[in-house]
């Protein structure tokens, strides 16, 4: 049957089309891999040119040795000269070679630097819809095992460089001194060069293999440390090493896989040139006796030939370097490659001045409103569907709904996380579209429903949005978000490292720390993304106490479940299939709406349920 998996002619266009996507992406690779060292032309041609004169250094000292041994040893001319004369290009070979090993290691660590730079950057600018596809653990392992490759590549290139020189200037030697020679030694040369395509060849698909598999095997690692809590609480520990010994195991075939192809083909570099060493001491040896070559002559001859030894498997192992630099970028163009889909618009609008300083007491803009907003994460599934809401400036207002009734999505939405799929959202009149990510994201303030708190001191997660800040402008947010008595009984108070997560504080300090991380950030609107989810009922009042202090005056958005927390705004707003259901305070919504006593009893019951090991997110 035509087409099925048994045709021969299908398998093997299948086949075909794998070798051609193959080769083009190892072509691609290369390319990549020469726009990335033309950035750098100025320190090659230095490396060039040293390299050309290590070179001459290098191939001196075998003609100074034949000049010894004909002119010292058989004419009893001066022996001493001639060793000073070898020792002084021995001398300059070892400085040369200094000097090529720092050019080389110098440049390669600047190439590595300047795409680990670029690669973060992008890293960060790229949209929030591409982090929540990919894996941390693959882009962590394209930052640096991949980059490590690259760096590992260019370090051999002023190297090997000069190996070529000195392969160019051997052969010309061995020309010169007896061609017919020359023909007989470098006859296997050839051979090399059909090795080597078909080395390359093999060798790319190897290592890209072993690559990708070392970026699952990061992702494992990754998400085992990040999730340990988790692995620990359900006793997941063997599950994790399975898979951690499965990567383990793949990395271990394909490596040996790769090694197989490199014993293959090095050997060979190493038993041809020998060959040609066997044919010159019999060629030669009777060239010598028949008095048609000196001493000498046969003695530089085999000396230029033990040079060619090293040259050639240096380009063997460059080419596999080169393989596996251009197989890593490969990988790393694939993320910078990608467009951000969320991004800066070329002429963007500046924000109307605020009147005056939000921190503390009150904020004289933020007006937000949402237009005929619609949005869904898959092109068939809406979750918003032409939702209209105005919060003036100054005023809080709480969204309340069931679990994906679109309440988180509201708040991604505002901070441009993801654009809109029709309608506008406006802050003080500017459709966020419009505006500069930078500037909307430092006016719009979120502590999220999962604290994130980095590793650092306390001091330093309080003012991560403006690390300048004062300790007295730290010290204030603190005093607004409750958080100043609890920091300052901390072992070095504000200093005091809170370790990775801040896990080594309770949920309640967390969130307060992130309060006071929003107001040192003093933005037009805060978010408060369910603050108080995480945080036990009965200490539930501490973080509404901080949230009533930082909301005065300042235009909010609460998204909430508990009455406590839903008191503190000025409005409710209730989501129902992706649209306002109904408004008002909470007294009247609980007369007047079924669909906002359903909600609440809803979240009631599952908030007296055992509290679980992880907080379950949705597609809020």
């Amino acid at each position: 049957m035509t087409g099925s998996p048994l045709d021969p002619d299908a398998a093997a266009a299948a086949k075909g089309e794998a070798e051609e996507q193959a080769r083009a992406q190892r072509n691609f690779g290369w390319q990549l891999l020469w726009r990335t060292l033309l950035e750098q032309k100025r320190a090659l041609v230095l490396g060039v040119a040293i390299g050309i004169t290590w070179t001459a250094a290098k191939v001196a000292v075998p003609q100074l040795t034949k000049q010894a041994i004909d002119q010292g040893i058989e004419r009893n001319g001066p022996l001493v000269a001639w060793s000073v004369f070898i020792a002084i290009a021995g001398l300059a070979t070892g400085l040369l070679t200094a000097g090529r090993r720092y050019l080389a290691f110098r440049e390669s660590r600047w190439t590595e630097t300047l795409l680990r730079e670029r690669i973060f950057a992008h890293i960060q600018r790229l949209h929030v819809a591409y982090h929540d596809k990919s894996q941390t653990g693959q882009l962590m392992s394209r930052a640096s095992s991949d980059l490590q490759q690259v760096q590992q590549f260019v370090v051999m290139i002023p190297i090997t460089l000069s190996n070529v020189a000195q392969l160019v200037a051997v052969t010309v030697i061995l020309a010169l001194t007896d061609w017919r020679l020359a023909i007989i030694a470098l006859a296997p040369l050839p051979f090399i060069n059909v090795a080597s395509r078909r080395f390359s060849n093999r060798i790319h698909p190897a290592v890209l293999a072993v690559q990708n598999e070392q970026a699952q095997l990061a992702s494992v690692v990754e998400e085992s440390v990040s999730g340990v809590r988790v692995v620990k609480g359900l006793g997941t520990e063997q599950v994790q090493f399975d898979k951690l010994r499965q990567e383990a195991d793949d990395i271990r075939r394909l490596s040996l896989k790769a090694a197989s192809i490199r014993s293959r083909f090095l050997p060979a570099i190493d038993l041809l040139p020998s060959l040609g060493l066997i044919a010159v001491l019999g060629y030669g040896g009777h060239r010598v006796i028949n008095g048609d070559m000196s001493i000498g002559d046969l003695v530089a001859f085999n000396v230029y030939l033990t040079m060619l030894v090293w040259p050639l498997r240096n380009i063997g192992m460059m080419v596999a370097l080169g393989q596996r630099a251009a197989a890593a970028l490969v990988r790393v163009h694939e993320v910078l490659s990608t467009e951000p889909a969320v991004r800066t618009p070329e002429k963007p609008r500046v924000l109307p001045p605020r009147a005056g300083a939000a921190t503390g007491g009150g904020a004289a803009m933020g007006a937000v409103r949402f237009e005929s907003v619609h949005f869904g994460y898959d092109a068939d599934r809406e979750i918003l569907r032409g939702f209209e809401l105005a919060i003036a400036p100054g005023e809080s207002v709480a969204l309340v709904g069931a679990t994906g009734s679109g309440k988180s999505t509201i708040v991604r939405l505002l901070l441009r996380f993801y654009d809109v799929t029709s309608g506008r959202i406006t802050l003080d009149g500017v459709d966020l579209r419009r505006l500069d990510l930078g500037e909307l994201r430092r006016n719009v303030g979120v502590v999220f429903e999962d604290t994130f708190l980095f590793n650092d001191s306390v001091r330093n997660n309080i003012a991560f949005a403006k690390p300048d800040a004062d300790q007295q402008i730290v010290e204030r947010a603190a005093r607004l978000a409750g958080a100043h008595d609890f920091i300052t009984q901390l072992p070095d108070g504000y200093d005091t490292p809170i370790g990775e997560r801040g896990f080594s504080l309770s949920g309640g300090q967390r969130q307060r720390v992130a309060i006071a991380r929003a107001i040192v950030a003093d933005p037009r609107v805060l978010v408060l993304d369910d603050a108080t989810s995480a945080v036990d009922p009965s200490k539930e009042h501490e973080i509404r106490d901080a949230m009533r202090t930082v909301m005065a005056g300042r235009t909010t958005i609460v998204i909430a479940h508990r009455p406590g927390t839903i008191a503190l705004a000025d409005r409710i707003v209730l989501l129902d299939g992706g649209a306002v259901a109904a408004t008002g305070q909470h007294r009247e919504l609980i007369e007047t709406s079924e669909r906002y006593r359903e909600v609440l009893a809803a979240w009631a019951v599952r908030d007296a349920e055992p509290s679980q090991l992880a907080t379950p997110t949705g597609g809020d």
